[in-house]
C-alpha cells in the first residue's frame, strides 16, 4: 500500500479560532475553507488534518485515516483488513470533505473510526449523506457525515 500521509479529523466549535491558531501552529495557511470546515494538507509535518464545525462535546476527534495514492491501495486494503477478519465499509466515488475519494472504513474496540482513502478530486459539498447516528453520534461530522456510524461486513452483500 502506498502511504502518502496521515489524516486527522477534529471536530471544533469555532472553526475561525481553530483556523487561526493552526494557521500560527503550522506557519502556512488553510489549504482549503468552506462553511464551517477547513483543511490543512501539510508536508512538514506530513498531515492531512481536517475540521469541521460541531458542538463542543468533550469529545473532539471526529475520526482517524491514512491517505493513500490509489484506489488499488483502497482495495489492497480491504483485502488485508478482511483476511484478518476485521469489519469493513467501503465507499466509493462519494463526496466526503469537499472531495471525491473511494475509501475502506474499520473501527477500533473502542469505537474510534478509521479510514483507507484516496482523493479522486473536488467536490462541491461536504459530504454526500446526512449524518448517520451511531453509538459515539458527539464523534462524527456534523451535518454532512465523513465517517459510517456502523461498519458492516462488505463481503457478506
Amino acid at each position: 500500500m502506498n502511504i502518502l500521509k496521515p489524516h486527522i479529523s477534529l471536530n471544533v466549535s469555532d472553526i475561525d479560532a481553530s483556523v487561526a491558531f493552526y494557521e500560527k501552529a503550522f506557519g502556512v495557511s488553510a489549504t482549503r475553507r468552506r462553511p464551517g470546515y477547513a483543511k490543512f494538507d501539510l508536508a512538514m509535518p506530513s498531515l492531512n488534518l481536517t475540521m469541521q464545525e460541531a458542538p463542543r462535546t468533550g469529545i473532539n476527534a471526529s475520526h482517524f485515516g491514512v491517505q493513500v495514492a490509489s484506489t488499488e491501495d483502497v482495495l489492497a486494503a480491504r483485502r488485508r483488513f478482511e483476511a484478518v477478519g476485521l469489519k469493513t465499509f467501503t465507499e466509493e466515488d462519494t463526496a466526503c470533505c469537499y472531495a471525491v475519494q473511494d475509501k475502506v472504513w474499520v473501527e477500533d474496540p473502542d469505537g474510534n473510526a478509521w479510514e483507507v482513502f484516496v482523493v479522486k478530486g473536488d467536490a462541491a459539498v461536504m459530504g454526500s449523506q446526512p449524518a448517520m447516528p451511531s453509538k459515539s453520534d458527539a464523534a462524527r461530522c456534523a451535518p454532512a457525515c465523513c465517517a459510517p456510524s456502523k461498519l458492516s461486513d462488505d463481503a457478506a452483500r
